[in-house]
C-alpha cells in the first residue's frame, strides 16, 4: 500500500512538479501515465526516496518517506529512467553488483542474476560488455536488476523505452512473473492497457483519472472516436442502424477515421492534451 497524501514538490527555479496531489495505490502493477512534465517522473522518484517533498506525506506499508527512510529502502528497488551503464562491466556484472549492494546473500545472488537475466532473454549476452551491446538489452539489463532484487515494490521509470516490439513483451511478460507491487511510468497507451492493474493518468502535476482500465474505458461503451482529417476528433455514438453505417460510409468517404475510444482519449477529455505532444 502505498498512501500519498496532499503531496507537493516545488523546485528552486519556482517550478511545481506536484501540486497537492492525493492518492492511494494498492493494485499489482499501476501505470502512472502523463506528458513530458505532467510529474510522474518526479511522483516516483520522490516514492522511492530520491526525491525529498516539499510538502505532505508518502507511506508505504504504513512507513512514513522521510522519518523511516532507511526502513523503506529495504523493502523497495527503483530503476531511474537516467540510469547509465558501466560500459566495461558485463549484464551479469550489473545485476549481480546491484544484488551485492542491497545485501543479498552470496549464495543467493548467482542463482538470482542468472534466473532474471534467462528470463529476459539476456543469458547468451550475459558476459559481454555493455558498451558494446544495444540500447534495448541495456534498458533490458537495467530491468533484471530490479526482478532479481526481490523487492517487496519495484519502481520503474520508463522500464520499456527503446525496446523494439519483442523484447517488451519479455520484459512484459517478467514482471506479471513477479510477487511484488509494480508501479511503472509509460508513455505507451498499449503498454499501460495490457499491463496494469490500475493506471493514473497525471497532468499538470495532479491525477486527473485513476482506476482499472477495464472500468475507465467502459463509461464509453456503444460510442467510438471520429477523427477528422486534419487531426480533429469527437466521440460519436456508434450503435448499428441503417442510418448509422450510411453516416459512417460517408465519413470514411470523406477522410475521417473511425476508431475505439481509447485510454489517450480519455486524457484528452479530462484536460490532458496529447500525450505524445
Amino acid at each position: 500500500m502505498i498512501e500519498v497524501s496532499r503531496l507537493t514538490k516545488r523546485y528552486d527555479d519556482g517550478t511545481v512538479a506536484l501540486n497537492n496531489v492525493s492518492l492511494k495505490l494498492n493494485r499489482r502493477i499501476t501505470s502512472i501515465l502523463g506528458r513530458n512534465g505532467a510529474g510522474k517522473t518526479t511522483m516516483i522518484r520522490i516514492m522511492s526516496t530520491q526525491l525529498k517533498p516539499t510538502s505532505g506525506t508518502v507511506k508505504i506499508n504504513g512507513l512514513d518517506l522521510v522519518k523511516d527512510r532507511d526502513e523503506i529502502r529495504k523493502i523497495i528497488a527503483s530503476i531511474p529512467q537516467e540510469i547509465a551503464p558501466w560500459d566495461v562491466a558485463s549484464p551479469q556484472e550489473h545485476v549481480e553488483m546491484f544484488l551485492s549492494a542491497r545485501g543479498l546473500k552470496r549464495s543467493d545472488i548467482k542463482h538470482l542474476a542468472e534466473k532474471s537475466l534467462k528470463e529476459l532473454g539476456l543469458w547468451d549476452v550475459r558476459d559481454k560488455a555493455m558498451g558494446g551491446l544495444s540500447g534495448g538489452m541495456k534498458r533490458k539489463t537495467f530491468v533484471a536488476m530490479a526482478l532479481a532484487s526481490q523487492a517487496e515494490i519495484i519502481f520503474l521509470d520508463e522500464p520499456t523505452t527503446g525496446l523494439d516490439p519483442i523484447s517488451r513483451l519479455e520484459v512484459w511478460s517478467a514482471l506479471r512473473k513477479i510477487n511484488g507491487t509494480i508501479v511503472i511510468t509509460t508513455h505507451y497507451m498499449e503498454e499501460a492497457k495490457e499491463l496494469s492493474d490500475e493506471v493514473v493518468l497525471v497532468n499538470n502535476g495532479r491525477p486527473v483519472m485513476q482506476g482499472e482500465v477495464r472500468k475507465l474505458l467502459s463509461r464509453f461503451n456503444g460510442r467510438v472516436r471520429v477523427e477528422g482529417p486534419k487531426g480533429k476528433y469527437k466521440v460519436a455514438d456508434s450503435h448499428i442502424s441503417y442510418m448509422r453505417i450510411k453516416d459512417a460510409q460517408r465519413l470514411l468517404k470523406e477522410g475521417y477515421s473511425i476508431k475505439q475510444i481509447s485510454l489517450e482519449d480519455l486524457f484528452i477529455m479530462n484536460g490532458g492534451g496529447a500525450i505524445e505532444d
